[in-house]
């Protein structure tokens, strides 16, 4: 009897920087214990660049193999053409039974198009959150359920529509309301245990068919409210400090700062505090992370399991002179965590250094899922084969073929929020220009609009501090002109 096509487990960790997980270098405390131990069986990418530098046009980019600029999933009213297929609905329609499990309202509340192609999908986010035992109701409770939770994504998708209603929900006194009351940033805890019942549930019920699950963790997304004993273990010099928590509820209820440029640089203190937080938050999802993955080796679920875990972008603290994760493309956004388990295609304890994309990950599951596809021959996603990353797993081949893109196209509810709030910083730090990452093996060029804003080696510096343009004039021409 064949074997049953492999089930898949898509986790995205939700605005997690690279460098803050202990795996990739972060040397002051193990923040990252679950992700580093799954990596040691995995095949683990040094250069993993995503498409975008923020929610929606990176898990668009994720879903269908293409870069923004193709998609043109950019802003928090758009929605994906019905020309471009999802993952969930290539691999539905290929046989699986299709599940996500969402954190983050932006993938999980939008009408954006992301949900196309899910057989069930089960939201944490909002002020209408449903889950996996809400079939379990009665059928007044589930008709009274349905009704609010289609009232809760129209008034959510009224926020994404209108610059007014934004810029008001971000007022300092309103933000702490729905940060905390709305789910904003969903329910880990939950949202895991919930998974963890599901999956179970599918392997007693419906052993003959083969299971994508997409999980959205967002625990690691402003605002920043780690549970004590986490900030007392990764943060001990701020943990007790009333001043820290002082900045930190201010900041937490300033929305509106967590996407813009710097109009104050941080003192050295405040720093500290925000990351000594932000790693704290980061330690907490690691923590539920790894309860899923030891469930899910214990039960032998992984035994046929291809498991992509990948950040869907990182998030500026100050670096670079920008917050959040809105205008620019620096490595500090676009270069992100990524690790594929699956010994059929992916050896455990490779470390690749090939620069890759992670629109490829759209590719690389449908190639170890082996389902039908649309494409043509033609199609730019056509060839699965010579597209997954199981070939630069394997031999070191190169499904970009030499270049690698990240692409910054302004979210405009945030240039609206400028414009109101602190106009001069418009067109100083440009930022209603498209900005974009040009990845040569080591080499990256940033430009904005037309032109250049810095040319750097990546390898050799990570961080962005030495701009080597002037010297380099001959290849940012080469790489200006891809």
């Amino acid at each position: 009897m064949p074997q049953r096509k492999p089930d898949i487990l898509f986790i995205v960790l939700d605005t997690v920087r690279r460098d803050c997980l202990s795996i990739y270098g972060h040397t002051a405390q193990q923040t990252t214990p679950a992700f580093d131990a799954f990596s040691a069986d995995a095949t683990l990418f040094e250069r993993a660049i995503a498409p975008a530098q923020w929610t929606v046009p990176s898990h668009t980019s994720m879903f269908t193999g293409l870069y923004p600029s193709t998609h043109q999933v950019t802003q928090s009213d758009s929605t994906l053409s019905d020309n471009y297929y999802t993952l969930a609905e290539i691999l539905r329609t290929g046989g699986y039974h299709t599940a996500g499990f969402c954190n983050n309202p932006l993938v999980g509340v939008l009408d954006n198009g992301l949900q196309r192609g899910f057989d069930a999908f089960f939201n944490y986010a909002g002020a209408a959150p449903n889950r996996p035992q809400d079939v379990t109701r009665s059928a007044v409770r589930r008709a009274l359920s349905q009704r609010w939770h289609r009232f809760a994504m129209r008034v959510s998708q009224s926020f994404a529509q209108s610059d007014w209603l934004f810029r008001q929900s971000l007022n300092p006194l309103l933000v702490p309301l729905w940060t905390r009351y709305i789910n904003y940033t969903g329910n880990t805890a939950r949202s895991v245990d919930d998974l963890m019942a599901y999956m179970d549930a599918r392997r007693g019920q419906h052993r003959d068919t083969p299971n994508f699950t997409f999980l959205n963790l967002m625990g690691a997304h402003l605002p920043y409210r780690p549970p004590q004993d986490y900030l007392d273990r990764f943060a001990p010099e701020i943990s007790k400090d009333k001043a820290a928590f002082k900045f930190m509820t201010r900041f937490n209820a300033d929305a509106a700062r967590w996407a813009s440029p710097v109009d104050e640089p941080l003192q050295d203190f405040e720093r500290a505090v925000i990351d000594g937080f932000y790693n704290a938050e980061i330690a907490h999802q690691d923590y539920h992370l790894g309860r899923l993955l030891r469930h899910l080796e214990a039960t032998g679920a992984l035994e046929n399991t291809m498991v992509v875990i990948c950040a869907d972008h990182g998030e500026g603290h100050g670096d670079h002179d920008f917050f959040g994760h809105s205008f620019v493309v620096y490595q500090e956004l676009v270069h992100v965590p990524l690790a594929i388990r699956y010994p059929a295609a992916f050896p455990a304890g490779e470390r690749v250094s090939n620069t890759v994309s992670t629109r490829r990950l759209f590719h690389t599951v449908l190639d170890a899922a082996d389902v039908p596809t649309p494409f043509t021959e033609d199609d730019p996603n056509g060839n699965i084969n010579d597209l997954t990353l199981a070939g630069t797993a394997d031999t070191k081949a190169d499904a970009e073929k030499g270049l690698v893109f990240a692409e910054a196209i302004p979210p405009l509810t945030f240039v609206n929020v400028l414009e109101h709030r602190s106009p001069d910083l418009i067109p100083l730090f440009k930022v209603t220009h498209t900005r974009r990452g040009v990845y040569q093996g080591t080499q990256k060029l940033a430009v904005v609009a037309d032109q250049v804003e810095g040319f750097f080696d990546v390898a050799q510096d990570p961080f962005e501090t030495a701009d080597l343009a002037d010297q380099q004039a001959a290849q940012v021409s080469v790489l200006q002109a891809e």
